[in-house]
Order: C-alpha cells, then structure tokens, then sequence
C-alpha cells in the first residue's frame, strides 16, 4: 500500500513536470523574432464586436479580483453567457483564419497520436488487445487519422462559412470518410502488400474497406468535429507569430515526411523479400538489416503483410 501511494505520487509528479515543460517551451516558442503578416483588412460585425467588449470587461474584472484576492464568481446563466460571447468571437476569428502547411502539419500530428490512442484504448475496452496500433515506423502515429484530421477540419471550416445545415455536415463527412478509408485501404494493399483492416465479415459492408456503420460513424464524428473541435482547435493553433514557432513546425514536418518515406521503402523491402529480391543498393541493405520481416510484424501488429507474390 506505501509503496503504490508513493508510485503515485511520482507519476503525479513527472506528468507535472511534462506539463511544465511542454508549457515552458509553448511559451519560449512565442517569444521569438516577430512575423509581421498582412493584415485582413474588413469590418467586423456588429455582433462580434459587441461579444468582444464584453469579453474584455469580464477578463479586466476576473484578472483584478483575482488580484486583490476576491476571485470572481459568477451564476450559471453569468457563465453561459460568456461561453456564448467566446462562441461568437472564436467563430469569427477561424472562419477568416489564413490557412496555411504550418497548421495542416499540426493538424495531422494531433490526429495522427490522437487517433492511434483512441483506438488502442477502443480495442483495448471492446477486445482486451494490446497490441500497437501503428501507421509509421518511427513515432506514436496513425496517418489515417491523421488525413482524416486535416480533411475534416478544412471540409467542416468551409461549412462553417457556408452555415450548412447538420445533415449536410452528416453527409459530407460520411463522404470523407468513406474516400479515405477506401482509397487508403486500396493503396496499402495494392502498392505496400499490407491489411489493416478488413469489413468484409461486417454487416452492411460496401467494400473491404467501406461499410455502412462506419459511414455513420464518420458522419457523427463530423458532426462532433465541426461544431466542437474545430472552432476550439484552429482558435487553438491559431496562426503563427515568431520564427521559432514557424521553424520548429517545420523541423516536424521534415520528420512527418522521412518517416513516411521510411515506412514507405521498409513495406517495399518487406514485399521484395517475400518475392525473393536482394537488396540493389546500400540503402536496401540498411533497411534489410535494421527493419526486418521480424521488426515489421513486431511494429504493425494489427496488419496482415504479404508480398505481392503471395496475392
């Protein structure tokens, strides 16, 4: 019993210490060399100003209450009311936000982890598996979700501008996933020889990729994305405004694109093997020799790799 209190307390510790790092370097990030960008010139309507007036207000009284030690306590229908204000002026700002590679990579990276954890916790409650549910062979990423991420984000902010009604969010997004999940389940079995999943034994399957309950699940998750996490996430990210954040995305996006690449040509190697190729290049030889047949069944637990001789 002492001895679990105190594995407690230093995990407590340590995911304080991680917070606190992660907090420090956001924080050492925007404190770099400005970017000046061209600003949006346009008129911002009347009740957006309004929400923001009110918003200034009630952030100049919580700073000052809290400063002489008085903290500010509002009612229910007090804080409802400022939700709706932050609501109203977050909206704006990501509807006329500039998007650019520096939040798509973002974008893909939160999905990408964010994903992979939802499904291993999803497999894990559903089927008592363990098993890594990897995309790439370096890092906790799952492209698929990444790419899902990214789409559906861009996809729900242009409905977002459009006021599109939900059952045009549900549809749209049942699309998207759809696409996705075909094309990407297509690709990896036609060009990397590799399954990742496989509906066919799924009732209401479309294709061996696509089925209908899934398409559904991709609709309520657009649903969910475009009225929740997309305001708040982009609001999030928001655009960049020193050298250090544009660089540091840019040193990720860098790993993002070796990494895939990497996965890409262990795959190939993978099939060569299984067709009895030798390596053609030193580069073949290092990836013969540091991401065998061994590593790659260790590393994509939840794929099926054949090569294509075995088809």
């Amino acid at each position: 019993m002492f001895w679990s209190l105190v594995s407690l307390l230093l995990l407590a510790l340590v995911v304080r210490g991680v917070l606190f790092v992660i907090k420090w370097f956001v924080s050492w990030l925007g404190r770099g060399k400005r970017i000046e960008w061209a600003a949006q010139d346009r008129e911002l309507p009347q009740d957006v100003r309004d929400a923001a007036k009110e918003l200034d207000f009630y952030y100049r009284l919580k700073g000052y209450r809290k400063l002489i030690g008085k903290p500010l306590r509002l009612t229910r229908a007090q804080l409802s009311a400022i939700f709706q204000r932050e609501k109203i002026v977050r909206n704006d700002r990501v509807e006329h936000m500039r998007i650019t590679w520096y939040q798509v990579v973002i974008l893909f990276i939160v999905g990408a982890v964010g994903g992979l954890v939802l499904e291993e916790v999803w497999m894990f409650v559903t089927e008592g598996l363990t098993q890594g549910r990897y995309g790439l062979v370096w890092g906790p990423f799952s492209p698929l979700y990444g790419v899902g991420a990214v789409l559906l984000t861009l996809v729900s902010r242009e409905l977002m501008r459009r006021h599109a009604p939900w059952w045009e969010v549900f549809l749209v997004s049942m699309v998207v996933g759809g696409l996705l999940e075909q094309i990407t389940g297509w690709g990896m079995e036609t060009f990397m020889g590799a399954v990742s999943w496989d509906y066919s034994t799924v009732p209401g399957h479309i294709t061996k990729w696509v089925s209908w309950p899934f398409l559904f699940f991709w609709g309520l998750i657009g649903l969910i994305w475009s009225s929740v996490i997309t305001p708040w996430l982009l609001d999030l990210i928001g655009e960049p405004t020193t050298r250090r954040q544009v660089i540091f995305v840019f040193v990720l996006a860098a790993y993002l694109a070796l990494d895939v690449f990497m996965t890409l040509a262990c795959f190939t190697r993978r099939a060569q093997r299984d067709q009895g190729i030798p390596p053609r290049n030193q580069f073949e030889q290092w990836v013969d020799a540091n991401f065998s047949n061994e590593f790659m069944s260790h590393r994509f637990e939840n794929m099926v790799i054949e090569g294509h001789a075995n088809k």
